[in-house]
């Protein structure tokens, strides 16, 4: 059976959003095909660096852009942001980042919920980088956001599921894919995102750091899979203060 990520009415065979803010140029094509990623986020001011050199000829064909906004302070800063982004011929997808704190890197909810109600009205398909609040995950299904994007854990940080809980409140309540960027700086964090209902998974500095970034890209691909079978699957009971045999403890010796 077909189990595809539905974006704005786009469908992806793979789960892994790979960030390339950290990758150099070179490496981004191998490690966006080492992952089997199918979508690879942009930054605006790396669409070019003021040479020849271009990003946007190092990611392989059929990967669909995501540029995000990184750099905004305010839902009208984002907002010219994506408009130059699409008028590069980076396409409708946009991730929207609105941050104000300099020192942990935390979303403005507030302002990319603004944000998002204007990129919505000017077609965009949004997906917002968000704190995991339910109420604002509410507001963003309501602004007509195309997912949701809550942080595991500050940006850059590899820390994990620091807001695993937060997380799970919007698996269950939010009917909107729920993509977990920022934080997961392991394969396992990211697998156990997945059993967990997520719907994807994006990394950038846990790969970027790693020692070997097309090998951990792999890892990625792999895990976000097994993850997703897992969640698929129906995971096991949790039984608490007892254990439980595997095989019957009696009867084996009788005649």
């Amino acid at each position: 059976m077909s189990d595809q990520l539905i974006l704005g009415g786009h469908a992806f065979d793979s789960r892994f959003i790979l960030g390339s803010g950290k990758f150099s140029l070179e490496l981004v094509r191998a490690v966006a095909k080492k992952g089997g990623t199918q979508m690879v986020t942009l930054a605006l001011r790396r669409a070019n660096e003021g040479g020849t050199a271009n990003i946007l000829e190092y990611i392989p064909d059929g990967v669909t852009l995501l540029p995000n906004t990184s750099g905004a302070r305010t839902a009208e800063e984002a907002l010219r942001i994506a408009r130059l982004a699409r008028a590069i011929g980076c396409g409708d997808f946009v991730k929207v980042e609105v941050i104000r704190d300099s020192k942990y890197l935390l979303p403005d909810n507030y302002e990319t919920l603004k944000a998002t109600e204007l990129l919505v009205k000017e077609g965009f398909i949004v997906l917002p980088y968000m704190y995991p609040d339910l109420n604002v995950a509410r507001s963003l299904v309501d602004a007509g956001a195309a997912a949701v994007m809550p942080l595991a854990a500050p940006i850059g940080s590899n820390k994990g599921l620091a807001t695993k809980e937060f997380i799970q409140i919007l698996v269950d309540e939010i009917d909107l894919p729920i993509i977990v960027d920022a934080g997961i700086g392991r394969p396992s964090q990211a697998c156990e995102a997945m059993e967990m209902g997520v719907d994807a998974i994006m990394a950038n500095t846990a790969i970027a750091t790693a020692g070997d970034v097309g090998e951990m890209a792999a890892a990625f691909k792999l895990a976000i899979e097994a993850g997703r079978r897992a969640y698929l699957s129906g995971l096991g009971r949790v039984l608490e203060g007892q254990g439980e045999a595997s095989s019957p403890l009696t009867g084996f010796l009788e005649d």
